[in-house]
Parts: structure tokens; C-alpha cells; sequence
């Protein structure tokens, strides 16, 4: 089983300003109308491994409020198994959603029920059969739950789970950087593939290259694949034996970017599964031909999301249709 462990909210979508310049999401009296999507990182990813057709659990506290009822419905559609079933009296996390002029989401957070993380708990949720273990990006932002999620993923790690994890640097959400940069960078020494965004590595590095930090990431103790996204720009791989870029892919209709990020994850995660790459060994002999043919399945799987509204991954079947195309 593949298990992605962190956090789920409700996104919260607010007024959108259209290329005509009409203002929609307000009522008759003036008030702004907020729509309510399920989503957060891991829970995307969870949900976007289970539709192109991978045993998946779900790793997060998830309240017994009606929001937590809402993000249960579009886990069990899709087959992902919540490992923890008793449901927690915190109200869910909740992130309100705009974009930017290239179609980019930008996000503010209120966080609650997905911090309502036990150690012991969690790591008796973990299945025997632990092939992958994903490290969400909410993990290391709280130092209490920092140390709960250290103990999760090591106890993963005992299993003898590859281990991967996603960032998604959220400076807004953290006020002593520098402490978080420290609590990352324990997942991060922990961690076998490496997911940033071009802006991740911005935050985090502001004078390095994206070339420079995925060097300095493969130096680390674990580290045997680096995967950067580069927003409209495509993405770019690295390991000790390879690099590659990939475009990406322009579905017929555009949507959002919600989840773009996530569902390439999945896809990547996917393909070396598919390809006997997923053990952390077999990753770093990716050559540049592999590690290509890797990114152009994800960006596929990508860019069917993004033609669509929120995170809504692909089935295999639809990514396996446009690749045939």
C-alpha cells in the first residue's frame, strides 16, 4: 500500500475577477459567495494515486464536522482507505482560495483538525504492507506535530516504505521561518524523492539555482531523485545519473491549477512504481531518457486536472488514452 500522510481542509473559492473585467461570486446583496471544495495537499495526492489505480491509505485527522463528513465522500469514491477511522471533535482546517493574474491559486490558511496529529495513533494506523510513505506539506510547520510526524516516518521508514515528500513552503503559515527551515530540512534528510516548486526553492534558498539546490538535496543522506515544477514552464529531474525537462501538458479546455502539483506527484509516483524504479536504488540509475518519460507521464496527468475545475484527477484510463494519442 502506498500511504500519504498530512493534512486535508476545505478550500474555500471567493469572488473571481473575469477577463471581461465582471465580478463573480456576489449575491444580490453585495456579500461575497464562497464556494466549498475538498482538498489540501495530501489528500489530493491520496486521492489522485487511487485513481490511476494504486492501494492507497490516507494518513490525517479528520473532524466530525460536516466538512470532515464532505472530504470523506471523495476519499471513499475513489477507493482511498482512511487509516484513521475515529473521527476528531476539532472543526476542520479550512483554506480560503484566490488567484493570481497567470491562473496560480494562492492560499490563507485556518488550521484546526488536521494538527490533532498522535504519534501512537498513527503509526498503529500503518498498514504491514508499506511500500511508499509520502510526507505531507503542513508536517513540519508546528513544532509539536513536527515531532509527531518524525515518528511517523520513521516508524515507515522501519517498514522499509521509500519515502517522499511534497513541501509546498507556505511562508504565510509560519512565523520563525528559520525554525521551520530547520524542522524541514529532518523530513527532508529523510526523504528518497524530493517534490519542489520553483517557488518552494525561492523560499527556502533564495540565491541557489533550481540546479544548485537539486545538487544539494542529492548530497543529502537519502535523497535519490529531485523533481521541480516550474509552473507553465513545465517541470525538470535530477538524479546522480541524469537529468531531464518536460513541457507541460495543455489540456483543450483550461480550467484551474488547483492540484497540478499533487496530481503530478501522483503521476510520478505511478510511474516508477510501473517501472520497478520506486526503490530508492533502482530511482537514482534513472538516466535522462527514464527520468523524461517519467516527467511526461506526470505532465499529463497534470494537465488533465487543470482542465478542470479544482482538484479532480485523472482515471488511469484517461491518462493512458492521451499518452496513445
Amino acid at each position: 500500500m502506498f500511504v500519504v500522510g498530512g493534512e486535508s481542509l476545505i478550500d474555500l473559492k471567493a469572488e473571481v475577477t473575469l477577463e471581461d473585467g465582471r465580478v463573480t461570486g456576489r449575491d444580490g446583496e453585495g456579500q461575497i459567495v464562497m464556494t466549498a471544495h475538498p482538498g489540501g495537499s495530501p489528500y489530493n495526492c491520496a486521492i489522485a494515486l487511487a485513481k490511476l489505480g494504486n492501494e492507497t491509505g490516507f494518513l490525517c485527522p479528520i473532524s466530525a464536522d460536516a466538512f470532515g463528513d464532505y472530504l470523506m465522500g471523495p476519499l471513499e469514491a475513489a477507493g482511498v482507505t482512511a487509516l484513521l477511522e475515529e473521527r476528531v471533535p476539532d472543526y476542520t482546517t479550512l483554506a480560503v482560495v484566490n488567484f493570481d493574474d497567470r491562473h496560480n491559486a494562492r492560499y490563507g490558511f485556518y488550521r484546526a483538525a488536521d494538527g490533532a496529529i498522535e504519534a501512537r495513533s498513527a503509526i498503529a494506523a500503518l498498514p504491514e504492507a508499506l511500500e511508499l510513505y509520502q510526507i505531507g506539506g503542513f508536517c513540519p510547520i508546528v513544532p509539536r506535530e513536527a515531532e509527531a510526524w518524525l515518528e511517523v516516518v520513521d516508524a515507515a521508514r522501519a517498514h522499509g516504505a521509500t519515502i517522499t515528500i511534497d513541501p509546498n513552503v507556505r511562508p504565510s503559515l509560519v512565523d520563525d521561518f528559520d525554525g521551520y527551515k530547520r524542522r524541514l530540512q529532518l523530513f527532508l534528510d529523510r526523504a528518497h524523492l524530493v517534490k519542489l516548486s520553483e517557488e518552494d526553492i525561492a523560499a527556502l534558498a533564495p540565491d541557489a539555482t533550481v540546479e544548485d539546490y537539486a545538487r544539494r538535496l542529492l548530497d543529502g543522506p537519502e535523497c535519490r531523485l529531485v523533481v521541480v515544477t516550474l509552473g507553465d514552464q513545465g517541470s525538470r529531474a535530477f538524479t546522480r545519473s541524469g537529468t531531464a525537462s518536460a513541457d507541460i501538458h495543455r489540456p483543450p479546455v483550461f480550467g484551474d491549477t488547483v492540484g497540478a502539483g499533487d496530481s503530478l506527484m501522483a503521476g510520478i509516483i505511478t510511474w516508477l512504481h510501473d517501472h520497478n524504479r520506486l526503490a530508492p536504488d533502482a530511482m537514482s540509475q534513472l538516466d535522462d531518457t527514464g527520468l523524461a518519460d517519467m516527467l511526461r507521464f506526470g505532465a499529463v496527468v497534470a494537465g488533465i486536472n487543470c482542465g478542470r475545475k479544482g482538484c479532480k484527477p485523472p482515471t488511469r484510463a484517461e491518462v493512458d488514452a492521451v499518452l496513445k494519442s
